[in-house]
Protein backbone atom coordinates (compact mmCIF):
# COMPACT_ATOMS: atom_id res chain seq x y z
CA UNK A 1 0.00 0.00 0.00
CA UNK A 2 1.24 3.49 -0.89
CA UNK A 3 0.63 7.00 0.43
CA UNK A 4 -1.50 7.69 -2.66
CA UNK A 5 -3.91 4.93 -1.57
CA UNK A 6 -4.51 6.72 1.73
CA UNK A 7 -4.93 10.13 0.09
CA UNK A 8 -7.45 8.70 -2.40
CA UNK A 9 -9.66 7.44 0.45
CA UNK A 10 -10.09 10.93 1.89
CA UNK A 11 -13.29 12.90 1.46
CA UNK A 12 -11.32 16.08 0.74
CA UNK A 13 -7.90 16.82 -0.71
CA UNK A 14 -7.75 20.14 1.14
CA UNK A 15 -4.52 20.79 3.07
CA UNK A 16 -4.69 23.34 5.88
CA UNK A 17 -1.69 25.66 5.91
CA UNK A 18 -0.42 28.65 7.85
CA UNK A 19 2.14 31.32 7.02
CA UNK A 20 5.39 31.55 8.97
CA UNK A 21 4.55 35.10 10.04
CA UNK A 22 1.27 34.15 11.74
CA UNK A 23 1.11 33.88 15.52
CA UNK A 24 0.96 30.76 17.64
CA UNK A 25 -2.48 31.92 18.76
CA UNK A 26 -3.67 31.94 15.15
CA UNK A 27 -2.23 28.45 14.68
CA UNK A 28 -4.03 27.21 17.81
CA UNK A 29 -7.35 28.65 16.63
CA UNK A 30 -6.91 27.14 13.17
CA UNK A 31 -6.07 23.72 14.62
CA UNK A 32 -9.19 23.90 16.79
CA UNK A 33 -11.49 25.20 14.04
CA UNK A 34 -10.38 22.54 11.56
CA UNK A 35 -10.26 19.80 14.23
CA UNK A 36 -6.76 18.72 13.17
CA UNK A 37 -3.47 18.28 15.00
CA UNK A 38 -0.94 19.68 12.52
CA UNK A 39 -0.59 22.49 9.99
CA UNK A 40 1.78 22.80 7.07
CA UNK A 41 3.81 26.00 7.39
CA UNK A 42 4.36 27.92 4.16
CA UNK A 43 6.63 30.79 3.20
CA UNK A 44 7.20 32.98 0.16
CA UNK A 45 10.62 31.92 -1.10
CA UNK A 46 11.11 34.57 -3.79
CA UNK A 47 11.74 32.91 -7.13
CA UNK A 48 10.25 29.57 -6.03
CA UNK A 49 6.97 31.09 -4.87
CA UNK A 50 5.04 29.95 -1.83
CA UNK A 51 6.42 26.63 -0.60
CA UNK A 52 6.02 24.29 2.37
CA UNK A 53 8.84 24.86 4.87
CA UNK A 54 7.73 22.98 7.97
CA UNK A 55 4.99 21.66 10.20
CA UNK A 56 3.48 23.08 13.39
CA UNK A 57 1.55 20.78 15.71
CA UNK A 58 -0.61 20.93 18.81
CA UNK A 59 2.44 19.81 20.74
CA UNK A 60 4.39 22.84 19.45
CA UNK A 61 1.61 25.16 20.61
CA UNK A 62 1.52 23.60 24.08
CA UNK A 63 5.32 23.79 24.34
CA UNK A 64 5.32 27.49 23.40
CA UNK A 65 2.74 28.29 26.08
CA UNK A 66 4.49 26.12 28.69
CA UNK A 67 7.84 27.75 27.96
CA UNK A 68 6.71 31.38 27.58
CA UNK A 69 3.35 31.57 29.31
CA UNK A 70 0.66 33.65 27.62
CA UNK A 71 3.41 35.47 25.71
CA UNK A 72 3.96 32.23 23.79
CA UNK A 73 0.72 32.86 21.93
CA UNK A 74 2.18 36.07 20.47
CA UNK A 75 5.26 34.31 19.07
CA UNK A 76 5.47 33.76 15.34
CA UNK A 77 5.01 30.26 13.98
CA UNK A 78 8.47 30.59 12.42
CA UNK A 79 9.95 30.47 15.95
CA UNK A 80 8.49 26.99 16.52
CA UNK A 81 9.74 25.19 13.44
CA UNK A 82 13.06 24.15 12.06
CA UNK A 83 13.38 25.30 8.47
CA UNK A 84 16.73 23.60 7.93
CA UNK A 85 15.17 20.61 6.14
CA UNK A 86 11.54 19.76 5.67
CA UNK A 87 10.93 16.05 6.13
CA UNK A 88 8.31 14.93 3.61
CA UNK A 89 7.22 11.96 1.54
CA UNK A 90 5.90 11.32 -1.97
CA UNK A 91 2.57 9.81 -2.91
CA UNK A 92 4.44 6.84 -4.40
CA UNK A 93 6.18 6.02 -1.08
CA UNK A 94 5.17 2.80 0.65
CA UNK A 95 3.75 2.80 4.16
CA UNK A 96 6.93 1.06 5.36
CA UNK A 97 9.00 3.95 4.00
CA UNK A 98 6.71 6.45 5.75
CA UNK A 99 6.89 4.51 9.04
CA UNK A 100 10.69 4.57 8.88
CA UNK A 101 10.76 8.32 8.17
CA UNK A 102 8.41 9.06 11.05
CA UNK A 103 10.39 6.86 13.41
CA UNK A 104 13.78 8.17 12.32
CA UNK A 105 12.75 11.82 12.70
CA UNK A 106 10.41 11.35 15.70
CA UNK A 107 7.46 12.95 13.91
CA UNK A 108 3.79 12.08 13.56
CA UNK A 109 2.84 14.06 10.44
CA UNK A 110 4.41 14.23 7.00
CA UNK A 111 3.57 16.58 4.17
CA UNK A 112 3.16 14.74 0.87
CA UNK A 113 4.99 16.57 -1.91
CA UNK A 114 4.96 15.54 -5.56
CA UNK A 115 6.68 17.56 -8.30
CA UNK A 116 7.48 20.35 -5.81
CA UNK A 117 3.78 20.72 -4.96
CA UNK A 118 2.03 20.01 -1.66
CA UNK A 119 -0.73 17.46 -2.27
CA UNK A 120 -1.57 16.26 1.23
CA UNK A 121 -0.51 15.39 4.76
CA UNK A 122 -0.28 11.88 6.16
CA UNK A 123 -0.30 11.07 9.87
CA UNK A 124 0.93 8.19 11.96
CA UNK A 125 -2.71 7.36 12.62
CA UNK A 126 -3.42 7.21 8.86
CA UNK A 127 -0.54 4.76 8.42
CA UNK A 128 -1.67 2.66 11.38
CA UNK A 129 -5.27 2.44 10.21
CA UNK A 130 -4.17 1.59 6.68
CA UNK A 131 -2.09 -1.26 8.11
CA UNK A 132 -5.16 -2.56 9.92
CA UNK A 133 -7.27 -2.31 6.78
CA UNK A 134 -4.61 -4.09 4.75
CA UNK A 135 -4.41 -6.84 7.37
CA UNK A 136 -0.61 -6.73 7.42
CA UNK A 137 -0.46 -6.80 11.21
CA UNK A 138 1.49 -3.54 11.45
CA UNK A 139 -1.40 -1.18 12.08
CA UNK A 140 -1.97 -2.21 15.68
CA UNK A 141 1.54 -0.96 16.56
CA UNK A 142 0.76 2.65 15.68
CA UNK A 143 -2.93 2.83 16.59
CA UNK A 144 -4.18 2.03 20.10
CA UNK A 145 -7.18 -0.36 20.07
CA UNK A 146 -9.55 2.40 21.19
CA UNK A 147 -8.93 4.18 17.86
CA UNK A 148 -9.04 1.08 15.70
CA UNK A 149 -12.12 0.20 13.65
CA UNK A 150 -14.65 -1.67 15.81
CA UNK A 151 -14.17 -4.95 13.94
CA UNK A 152 -10.48 -5.08 14.85
CA UNK A 153 -10.78 -4.14 18.54
CA UNK A 154 -10.18 -6.87 21.11
CA UNK A 155 -13.30 -8.16 22.80
CA UNK A 156 -14.09 -6.62 26.19
CA UNK A 157 -13.28 -8.90 29.14
CA UNK A 158 -16.30 -10.52 30.82
CA UNK A 159 -17.52 -8.73 33.95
Amino acid sequence: MNVSDILRQRKSSRVVTIRMTETVETAAKLLRREDISALVVKDDCGTEGIVAVGMVTERDVVSAVARHGAAGLAKQVSELISVQRLVSCRSSDTLDQVRRLMSQHHIRHLPVIDDHGLIGVISMRDVGLAGLDAGDGTGDIAVPPAFAPAASRPAAPPQ
